[in-house]
């Protein structure tokens, strides 16, 4: 895609589903890509597909945060491109869950979007340039029962993405907000039987980030919703 503004992604929490389907979608128009989890094992075939470089990574770390950036600038390129993906769940009762549980997955979902806009920012603001995606979920919306959780990590994600945006846009960095409110389709959770079309595919999701990523300044979306059209709401 010859008029395509970036150069180099950086997908943090990544996986299969909308990691996989972003990651082979911005190599094919010629993106230089880094993947970062916290399991690499898991990232080895999508890497091989995408020539994508892999980096460990806790994400709720500041040390680990900032180490990556740098790794990727020393064995890839400066991403003018940062994807946020990663996010978890520890589901159960206020009254039982864990509370050492629930602050680590804040910290995944929430400050580790922080630390990662942190560092993009910091080296994109000098250019005047870049793009900073995040990837929500219904929870960031409205908040379910014994998921109390998930809900404050994802609302606290929205959060960011919209101080962000107000800070950074002016700046020429482009921050955007997706809220993936339904299922992503995979193969261990296809459409159920007689309700086609009742879950996200992928890769249309990702379809979406791309558009989003092509739009001129003059007019970028900032938050955007996908759900399946069956969907009532």
């Amino acid at each position: 895609m010859r008029d395509f503004p970036y150069h180099c992604a950086l997908i943090i929490g990544a996986g299969p589903g909308i990691s996989a389907s972003l990651a082979r979608r911005l190599r094919k128009i010629g993106l230089q890509v880094g993947l970062a989890a916290r399991d690499v094992e898991k990232l080895k075939p999508l890497a091989e597909e995408t020539a994508a470089a892999v980096f460990a990574v806790d994400a709720s770390q500041p040390e680990q945060m900032a180490k990556l950036f740098l790794d990727m600038e020393r064995q890839v390129a400066e991403p003018d491109v940062v994807i946020y993906n990663a996010s978890s769940r520890v589901p159960g009762p206020l009254s039982s869950v864990d509370p050492t549980a629930v602050e680590k997955a804040i910290a995944i979902t929430t400050f580790g979007a922080f630390l990662a806009a942190q560092q993009a920012a910091k080296r994109m603001e000098p250019k005047g340039h870049g793009a900073i995606l995040f990837t929500g979920a219904s929870a960031g919306m409205k908040g379910f029962a014994q998921s109390a959780a998930f809900a404050m990590g994802k609302f606290g994600l929205r959060g960011l993405a919209q101080s962000a945006a107000r800070e950074l846009g002016p700046k020429g960095i482009h921050v955007a907000h997706f809220n993936i409110d339904g299922g992503v389709r995979s193969k261990t959770r296809p459409d159920p039987g007689g309700e086609p079309d009742s879950t996200l595919d992928p890769d249309a999701i990702a379809q979406t980030y791309m558009d989003v990523l092509a739009q001129p300044r003059n007019a970028w979306s900032h938050e955007i919703d996908l759900r399946p059209w069956t969907e009532r709401f």
